[in-house]
């Protein structure tokens, strides 16, 4: 089948996210065509250039997020009537999608701009503290999706709408929607600086809509989209949808509407509210689309649930990692016999070797606040007082400015908490954690840092996917990890956890494992076999496979089916298909009992 895959920020460059696991997808899936409509979100991730795709990517389009290409389009009077008319619908469904007349919400709800699910007097007291959403009443649902098609089908027609959204129109369109009796409270008090930044943001959400890629030989011909993300990378699904047809599959390994429910702390409330509305109402309208929804954990699962996803879409599909470089560390036996084995290596690992050992321990990631490596050194204070020989090492890079300041940070903290030691009078300290890259001195690679080691430690505060985890149970290491986002699904038993923030808790734990050599040996195997059972690219390419070919045999045909002859067949699409609305959800046919209970076969069987 041809499949078109759609980014943001991620496969065919270089860099961004969800890259690696695209390319080992497209790659496993050889038996597919695949078309890549990639959106880029800086003038950096364009300058790095593309990865070596394989023969079954097609074709490539890209569109840029971070600027608007001017498109020259001068809209009609009509069209420009048209335009205010669906703009305003969208901006109007934003700032009434709590229902009007509810319950007085808490001061702290008002202030933070929080829209409620209508028909309820008071939200949570977290939902009220983090500013979230509730799921949208189907009345702003439908408001909000039949604007974002006019919309879309008006850029179709006209071949643009750049220029439109960046008009005085449209801002003007969204004030007098907030404005209009029925506007939640939070919408009612925009000023003329919040309508300008909630119009800069829907225009660049919404420049998908002007693109050239709604078209017969563009994703008219696929087969069936798969959005590699949600949020905007999904709205070209949508639209492919809306005008062809064509089945939508929205995979999301972190949840996009909560990513953006923790962004923007510093904006008004009516900012918040605006935006936090828009990007709702879009989830909810991509997961109503969609054929199936494909969370990578049960914590992103939970979440779509939140927003509002049917039960009956989800599958969740973990993420698939190569095994092949850590097969080596992973079948050893126990960390004492590989230290035999490096020992025969000794002249060509000597650095390696100055930090391997039994009494190790290995932090491996991006370097900045979310993975709390100040709770870690305090945690490996109380470690080495109760086990003076041990070792940390620290490996990865900082992440951004606010990385290398942390990174700074941590360094002076470990020098504080742990002086340079010496053997004798004579010789040169060195401190017992070590702050290093890989590719550096004994980190050639992932799976030389966590072979390096007796026990890999994990100390976020904030964590989606634990990729590092997964590593460390190829490389059939025992491991000690706090408990946020994903992390005791992809352990399961196999490793232990402890609260976050909590030093005491991470230091117990790790001088647990670091005095029994034989339970981490049971850990490391068991994890080594939980890992090549669960998260394997294997596993991964072949769920997508049959939930590939789940969704397209469960859709309508959309193309004349042709009998041997090359005549059209006829009735292989019901009429209903065509028609637009909710009802046309695939939902089982309702038989009626005469037609169940026929006692005898109407026919005979000839012989």
């Amino acid at each position: 089948m041809r499949i078109g895959l759609l980014t943001e920020g991620g496969y065919p460059y270089v860099g961004g996210e969800g890259g690696v696991w695209c390319d080992r997808l497209v790659r496993g899936l050889d038996r597919h065509e695949f078309d890549v409509y990639a959106f880029s979100t800086g003038q950096a991730q364009e300058d790095a250039g593309w990865v070596e795709l394989p023969p079954q990517v097609q074709r490539v389009r890209t569109a840029p997020l971070w600027v608007a290409e001017e498109d020259g389009v001068v809209h009609g009077r009509r069209a420009r009537r048209r335009f205010t008319e669906h703009y305003g619908e969208l901006a109007a469904a934003l700032c009434t999608a709590a229902e009007p007349g509810t319950a007085q919400k808490s001061g702290t709800a008002q202030r933070h701009g929080i829209a409620e699910k209508p028909g309820t007097a008071q939200k949570s007291g977290t939902a009220e503290r983090r500013g979230i959403a509730e799921k949208p009443g189907t009345a702003e649902a439908d408001r909000f999706a039949n604007a974002l098609h006019g919309l879309a089908e008006l850029a179709r027609e006209e071949g643009g709408l750049v220029a439109a959204l960046r008009s005085e129109q449209a801002v003007r369109a969204l004030e007098r929607a907030c404005r209009a009796p029925g506007a939640r409270r939070a919408a009612r008090e925009a000023r003329v600086p919040d309508l300008l930044t909630v119009a800069d943001h829907l225009e660049r959400a919404l420049r998908p809509l002007s693109l050239d890629w709604y078209e017969e030989d563009g994703l008219g011909a696929v087969d069936l989209c798969h959005a590699a993300s949600g949020g905007i990378a999904a709205l070209p699904g949508l639209l492919a949808r809306h005008f062809f047809g064509v089945p939508l599959v929205v995979t999301e390994y972190g949840v996009r509407l909560r990513t953006h429910y923790l962004t923007r702390p510093d904006a008004s409330p009516a900012v918040r509210s605006l935006l936090a509305a828009f990007h709702g109402l879009l989830t909810a309208e991509t997961y109503r689309a969609a054929s199936y929804l494909v969370p990578g954990n049960a914590h992103a699962r939970r979440w779509q649930e939140r927003c509002g996803a049917d039960r009956a879409k989800l599958r969740t599909i973990h993420p698939g990692l190569d095994a092949t470089p850590f097969a080596r560390v992973g079948e050893d036996r126990r960390p004492e016999d590989r230290e035999k084995d490096e020992e025969r290596e000794k002249q060509e690992k000597q650095e390696k070797q100055e930090h391997a050992g039994p009494h190790t321990l290995v932090w491996l990631g991006r370097v900045e606040p979310a993975k709390d490596l100040v709770s870690l050194l305090h945690a490996f204070a109380e470690v080495r007082a109760a086990e003076p020989g041990t070792r940390l090492r620290i490996v990865g890079r900082p992440s951004g400015p606010e990385g290398e300041a942390y990174l700074g940070h941590c360094r002076a903290l470990a020098a504080q908490l742990f002086p340079d030691e010496a053997d004798g009078p004579h010789a040169v300290g060195r401190n017992p954690v070590s702050f290093e890259e890989l590719g550096g001195p004994g980190a050639e690679t992932t799976a030389d840092v966590h072979a390096g080691g007796a026990v890999t430690v994990l100390s976020s505060v904030v964590e989606g996917f634990p990729v590092g985890l997964i590593e460390a149970m190829f490389c059939g290491r025992a491991t000690v990890s706090t408990d946020v986002g994903a992390v005791v699904e992809v352990i399961g038993g196999t490793g232990l956890v402890v609260p976050p923030r909590n030093p005491r808790a991470l230091a117990e734990a790790c001088v647990s494992l670091l005095r029994d050599p034989e339970r981490r040996a049971r850990l490391g195997a068991a994890a080594h076999a939980r890992a090549l059972e669960l998260f394997s690219v294997e596993q991964n390419v072949a769920a997508f496979r049959g939930l590939y070919l789940e969704t397209v045999a469960r859709t309508p045909v959309r193309r004349p089916v042709l009998d041997g002859a090359g005549d059209p067949q006829p009735f292989a699409a019901p009429a209903e298909a065509h028609v637009p609305g909710h009802w046309t959800e695939p939902t089982p046919r309702a038989v009626p009992t005469w037609a169940v209970e026929t006692p005898e076969p109407v026919t005979e069987t000839v012989r």
